[in-house]
Protein backbone atom coordinates (compact mmCIF):
# COMPACT_ATOMS: atom_id res chain seq x y z
CA UNK A 1 0.00 0.00 0.00
CA UNK A 2 1.29 3.46 -0.91
CA UNK A 3 0.64 6.32 1.52
CA UNK A 4 1.32 9.99 0.84
CA UNK A 5 2.23 11.63 4.16
CA UNK A 6 1.62 15.39 4.26
CA UNK A 7 2.91 17.58 7.08
CA UNK A 8 3.27 21.29 7.65
CA UNK A 9 7.02 20.76 8.04
CA UNK A 10 9.53 18.05 7.10
CA UNK A 11 9.80 16.64 10.62
CA UNK A 12 6.05 15.92 10.78
CA UNK A 13 5.69 14.51 7.27
CA UNK A 14 8.73 12.27 7.82
CA UNK A 15 7.35 11.18 11.20
CA UNK A 16 4.13 10.08 9.49
CA UNK A 17 6.19 8.18 6.91
CA UNK A 18 8.15 6.41 9.65
CA UNK A 19 4.98 5.53 11.54
CA UNK A 20 3.03 4.14 8.59
CA UNK A 21 6.16 2.68 7.01
CA UNK A 22 6.70 0.62 10.17
CA UNK A 23 3.23 -0.83 9.54
CA UNK A 24 4.32 -1.97 6.08
CA UNK A 25 3.19 0.93 3.90
CA UNK A 26 5.37 2.40 1.19
CA UNK A 27 5.39 6.11 2.02
CA UNK A 28 6.32 9.39 0.41
CA UNK A 29 6.74 12.58 2.39
CA UNK A 30 5.33 15.95 1.24
CA UNK A 31 5.73 19.26 3.04
CA UNK A 32 2.70 21.53 2.71
CA UNK A 33 -0.28 21.06 0.41
CA UNK A 34 1.04 22.81 -2.69
CA UNK A 35 3.06 19.82 -3.90
CA UNK A 36 0.41 17.20 -3.12
CA UNK A 37 -1.13 17.03 -6.64
CA UNK A 38 2.26 16.55 -8.34
CA UNK A 39 3.40 14.02 -5.73
CA UNK A 40 0.11 12.12 -6.04
CA UNK A 41 0.44 11.99 -9.81
CA UNK A 42 3.99 10.62 -9.51
CA UNK A 43 3.41 8.29 -6.52
CA UNK A 44 -0.24 7.22 -7.08
CA UNK A 45 -1.10 6.80 -3.39
CA UNK A 46 -3.76 4.44 -2.07
CA UNK A 47 -4.34 6.91 0.79
CA UNK A 48 -3.25 10.36 1.94
CA UNK A 49 -2.42 10.94 5.61
CA UNK A 50 -2.32 14.68 6.23
CA UNK A 51 -1.64 16.90 9.18
CA UNK A 52 -5.11 17.99 10.30
CA UNK A 53 -4.03 21.65 10.49
CA UNK A 54 -3.41 21.75 6.72
CA UNK A 55 -6.84 20.55 5.67
CA UNK A 56 -9.68 22.91 4.84
CA UNK A 57 -13.01 22.47 3.09
CA UNK A 58 -11.90 24.40 -0.03
CA UNK A 59 -8.67 22.38 -0.24
CA UNK A 60 -10.56 19.08 -0.01
CA UNK A 61 -12.96 20.32 -2.71
CA UNK A 62 -10.01 21.20 -4.95
CA UNK A 63 -8.41 17.78 -4.39
CA UNK A 64 -11.70 16.07 -5.24
CA UNK A 65 -11.42 17.58 -8.74
CA UNK A 66 -7.94 16.13 -9.36
CA UNK A 67 -8.28 12.72 -10.99
CA UNK A 68 -5.51 10.97 -9.07
CA UNK A 69 -6.87 12.26 -5.73
CA UNK A 70 -10.61 12.13 -6.38
CA UNK A 71 -11.05 8.52 -5.27
CA UNK A 72 -8.21 8.48 -2.76
CA UNK A 73 -9.15 8.33 0.94
CA UNK A 74 -7.88 11.43 2.77
CA UNK A 75 -7.28 10.97 6.48
CA UNK A 76 -6.52 13.80 8.87
CA UNK A 77 -3.83 13.00 11.41
CA UNK A 78 -3.32 14.89 14.65
CA UNK A 79 -0.81 14.57 17.44
CA UNK A 80 -2.71 17.00 19.67
CA UNK A 81 -6.44 16.89 18.88
CA UNK A 82 -8.88 14.02 19.17
CA UNK A 83 -11.37 13.27 16.33
CA UNK A 84 -14.31 14.88 18.15
CA UNK A 85 -12.35 18.16 18.18
CA UNK A 86 -11.93 18.26 14.37
CA UNK A 87 -15.18 20.13 13.70
CA UNK A 88 -17.54 20.05 10.72
CA UNK A 89 -15.18 21.94 8.36
CA UNK A 90 -13.50 18.64 7.49
CA UNK A 91 -16.58 16.77 6.33
CA UNK A 92 -15.79 14.36 3.53
CA UNK A 93 -12.64 12.96 5.08
CA UNK A 94 -12.21 9.21 5.26
CA UNK A 95 -11.29 9.66 8.91
CA UNK A 96 -9.61 11.67 11.64
CA UNK A 97 -6.82 9.96 13.55
CA UNK A 98 -5.43 10.92 16.94
CA UNK A 99 -2.04 9.30 16.40
CA UNK A 100 -0.94 8.96 20.06
CA UNK A 101 -3.89 6.65 20.77
CA UNK A 102 -3.44 4.45 17.68
CA UNK A 103 -1.86 1.09 18.49
CA UNK A 104 -0.26 -1.25 15.95
CA UNK A 105 -3.35 -3.40 15.41
CA UNK A 106 -5.54 -0.34 14.90
CA UNK A 107 -2.97 1.11 12.49
CA UNK A 108 -2.94 -2.09 10.44
CA UNK A 109 -6.74 -2.15 10.38
CA UNK A 110 -6.77 1.50 9.32
CA UNK A 111 -4.44 0.83 6.39
CA UNK A 112 -6.42 -2.24 5.35
CA UNK A 113 -9.68 -0.27 5.49
CA UNK A 114 -8.28 2.66 3.50
CA UNK A 115 -6.77 0.50 0.76
CA UNK A 116 -8.43 0.75 -2.64
CA UNK A 117 -6.97 -1.01 -5.69
CA UNK A 118 -5.76 1.42 -8.35
CA UNK A 119 -5.85 1.12 -12.10
CA UNK A 120 -7.54 -1.42 -14.29
CA UNK A 121 -7.75 -5.06 -13.28
CA UNK A 122 -7.59 -7.58 -16.09
CA UNK A 123 -10.24 -10.29 -16.19
CA UNK A 124 -9.24 -13.45 -14.35
CA UNK A 125 -9.23 -15.50 -17.58
CA UNK A 126 -6.53 -13.21 -19.04
CA UNK A 127 -4.11 -13.85 -16.20
CA UNK A 128 -1.41 -16.44 -16.53
CA UNK A 129 -1.68 -19.54 -14.40
CA UNK A 130 1.23 -20.09 -12.02
CA UNK A 131 3.85 -22.38 -13.52
CA UNK A 132 3.61 -26.01 -12.61
CA UNK A 133 6.41 -27.42 -10.47
CA UNK A 134 9.21 -28.67 -12.65
CA UNK A 135 11.43 -31.67 -12.15
CA UNK A 136 14.34 -31.16 -9.83
CA UNK A 137 17.65 -30.48 -11.52
CA UNK A 138 20.44 -32.81 -10.43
Amino acid sequence: MRVLCVGRHAYLSEHLCRYFGALGAECESVVGTGDVPAAALRFEPHAVMSDIDLLTGPLLDAWSNIAVLSGTPILAVSLTRRPEEAGPALAGLAGVIYLPSLDREQGLALLAGAYRPLGVQSPQEWRLAPPSPSAAVR
